[in-house]
């Protein structure tokens, strides 16, 4: 006598798929920063420019005449001035991040990268004067205005308890 296959011993079987791991592809490399983390950075970065927060020190023109790496990090043109022609590119950068300069998807991410690699120079060679202050300033400011009325109801409700009027009783005066 041959059993009939149950329909409930079909559901029972599991199917997987096992994917092979290629030999001759190396692993994704682990990176310090995703490019959300370099955008917020810059973001970062240039509001706290724009603001005044920041102050960056541009090299000088006797300084990028020398040759050092930051001299070697900017374009120069010998027929404009170095110094302003550093600037003119920050500049230029940071219109095509804010989009105020047409540019392409692929142009607004090297500039991105560019202005992240500023900031890095300018901070390793300690051209940075003031506090890059994060976005997020005014979300914070609300968690803590939010958390300092709490404690003041804490307080009052603390303070109430402590402060009762005590009851007194009244004694009874026998005539």
């Amino acid at each position: 006598m041959t059993k009939k296959p149950d329909i409930e011993d079909d559901k029972k079987v599991i199917s997987v798929r096992v994917k092979r791991k290629s030999d001759n592809k190396p692993d994704d490399p682990l990176l310090l920063f995703s490019q959300t983390d370099i955008r917020k950075f810059v973001t970062e970065f240039v509001a706290s420019w724009i603001r005044g927060d920041i102050i960056i020190r541009f090299p000088t023109a006797a300084e990028l005449a020398k040759k050092t790496p930051l001299s070697i990090a900017f374009p120069t043109d010998p027929s404009v001035n170095a110094e302003l022609k550093i600037k003119e590119h920050y500049v230029d950068l940071l219109s095509i991040i804010a989009g105020i300069k047409p540019a392409k998807v692929e142009d607004q991410e090297k500039a991105i990268s560019e202005t992240f690699k500023m900031l890095l120079m300018f901070r390793s060679a300690n051209r940075i004067e003031g506090k890059i202050i994060s976005n997020d300033l005014e979300k914070r400011l609300e968690t803590l205005e939010k958390t300092v009325k709490e404690q003041a109801k804490l307080v009052d409700q603390i303070t109430g308890f402590l402060f009762k009027p005590k009851r007194t009783r009244q004694k009874k005066v026998v005539s």
